[in-house]
């Protein structure tokens, strides 16, 4: 008895999505932000706001503090500057450093 109400409780749950998103014109809510393809990380130095609020635990206003502070710094030397921004501590850092790389900024030689 008990797993026939799940069910109907789950199947009513995406009835009622279906229909929410039929009565808005057929129109589902975007996506969220694209991420990197499986195993290329993400360029730092090039990414967008939005590239990177499609990585685990960086929002949009953390993603603009990155630009930002790309921007004024010259961009990322090496992974590890991404703790400098405010926001991204070490154990953040560890969650993302294999989800992204750096080039060297714009001017510089590798």
């Amino acid at each position: 008895m008990t797993r026939m109400v799940m069910v109907m409780v789950l199947a009513l749950g995406f009835s009622v999505m279906d229909v929410a998103a039929q009565t808005s014109g057929g129109k589902r809510a975007p996506a969220a932000a694209p991420q990197a393809a499986a195993g290329t990380p993400l360029n730092l130095n090039t990414a967008s706001a939005s590239q990177l609020e499609g990585l685990p635990g960086i929002g949009k206003a953390t993603a603009e503090r990155i630009v930002e502070y790309r921007q004024k710094n010259g961009g990322f030397k090496k992974p590890e500057d991404l703790m400098n921004v405010r926001g991204i501590g070490e154990k953040n850092f560890l969650k993302l450093k294999a989800l992204v790389t750096v080039s060297a900024p714009k001017g510089e030689a590798q």
